[in-house]
């Protein structure tokens, strides 16, 4: 059944892209760029731009699940397709368990005892089992929880911009106060990439698109449109953390800490809460999405076939749900977040590359007709492949031990569905 209208197909891309980063990069990014980390903002915005774009058009060519494994697929045949979907599950069971991870940090601002040891195993089962439940039953539910959270979400952060601005109206305060900062180019590097991490995300929205009523034409709109939103959000988030702080790289927490200037003691609170609850709406959007890769995998006969089983009562996936929520307890239980950040934010760059490379590719193939036409298509895919491959130089040991680890999974299912054709 097709439940996914145009609105909540945008407030599910909102939901995929706004979770843990809003709350924590303002201090990364003053203390990278200093004054200069609004441009980063924009600079990553333009750079996100070009790679969606490329989705857009893509993804207005097809109505099944899948997202960047079906477009890849249909552009350069199955291997490389499986190969992307297996970067493409990582990226999301990686920046799950990362959310996961920043849930506990925050919880324990409140209950200190629930970051460490057998409590904190216990609220990471609750808190996913929970989700993976909602989404058991069925794809309306996880669709309206995926809304409100976007709206639960999305309301402390506009208190937080609205008071923020109110306060420096009144007390006359400069936009940016920060300190300068003597940045390289290997700072702008680490800064983009860590933003790519903030914008990341639209594309496992587009993953149920058997689910959504028009998919070729909403989700061009509903990627612009949250893409545009979310620019204006970091910016604005941005400018009143290094306005109202005059450390704002001293706090790990720099929004709680902005929030305490202009609302109290009850604003670190609400920032606090407003964190978790983006944290949970994020998880809650990954849970709708990423379920319906592994079952796209199964239906073409990609990946073992318990995988495509749909529920018999309640027409989901189920056997994906389980699968992709013991895989992000599995990594937020044995990982943190700063690791399960860094190997998402590498991992999606593969992924994303490989779609904006099918672009071309689908243009010149019988491939169905895109219900949008990217103007300048080429150009602007070899554009988005080309800054892809410039933050890849950022990849350290420890992410290249993992890609090359996930590239040798996808061979061997490769192998395994080849022999299976036969």
């Amino acid at each position: 059944m097709r439940a996914i209208g145009r609105w909540s197909l945008t407030a599910l891309v909102v939901n995929s892209i706004l979770g843990s980063a809003v709350f924590g990069l303002p201090s990364v990014m003053a203390g990278l760029l200093g004054r200069l980390s609004l441009w980063a903002y924009v600079i990553a915005a333009l750079v996100t731009l070009l790679t969606v774009a490329c989705y857009a058009e893509v993804a207005s060519r097809f109505t099944e699940a899948g997202a960047a494994y079906l477009y890849t697929r249909h552009a350069f045949g199955s291997f490389l397709g499986i190969q992307v979907a297996w970067v493409s599950w990582l990226v999301r069971i990686s920046a799950a368990a990362a959310n996961a991870n920043i849930f506990t940090q925050y919880l324990a601002e409140l209950f200190p005892a629930s970051n460490s040891g057998a409590v904190r195993i216990a609220i990471l089962t609750a808190l996913l089992g929970m989700l993976a439940a909602v989404n058991y039953r069925g794809v309306r539910s996880g669709t309206q929880l995926s809304n409100v959270f976007t709206a639960a979400k999305l309301v402390p952060l506009l208190i937080f911009v609205i008071a923020g601005a109110a306060y420096l109206a009144l007390h006359h305060e400069g936009l940016v106060r920060s300190a300068p900062v003597s940045a390289t180019g290997a700072d702008w590097l680490q800064a983009v990439l860590l933003l790519a991490f903030a914008y990341g995300g639209f594309d496992g929205a587009l993953m149920p698109m058997a689910e959504a009523r028009n998919p070729r034409r909403d989700a061009p709109f509903a990627l612009f449109t949250a893409l545009a939103l979310l620019t204006a959000l970091y910016i604005a988030v941005q400018m009143i953390v290094q306005a109202v702080l005059p450390e704002p790289t001293a706090s790990t927490r720099p929004l709680a800490a902005a929030a305490r200037v202009f609302l109290g003691n009850g604003g670190a609170v609400l920032m606090t809460v407003g964190a978790m609850l983006s944290v949970y709406g994020y998880l809650s959007a990954q849970t709708l999405n990423t379920p319906r890769l592994t079952y796209a995998l199964a239906e073409h006969r990609e990946f073992p076939p318990a995988f495509a089983a749909v529920h018999e009562r309640f027409r989901t996936p189920y056997i994906s749900i389980i699968a992709f929520a013991t895989a992000v307890w599995m990594l937020a239980v044995v990982g943190d977040f700063r690791w399960n950040a860094t190997l998402s934010a590498i991992s999606r760059l593969f992924s994303y590359g490989a779609v904006c490379a099918a672009l071309p590719v689908l243009r010149r193939k019988a491939a169905p007709p895109a219900a949008f036409q990217l103007p300048a298509g080429d150009l602007i895919a070899s554009l988005a492949v080309l800054f892809s491959i410039l933050l890849l130089t950022r990849m350290g040991k420890l992410e290249l031990y993992f890609m090359l680890a996930t590239a040798l999974l996808a061979l061997g299912t490769w192998w395994w569905a080849r022999g299976r054709r036969s």
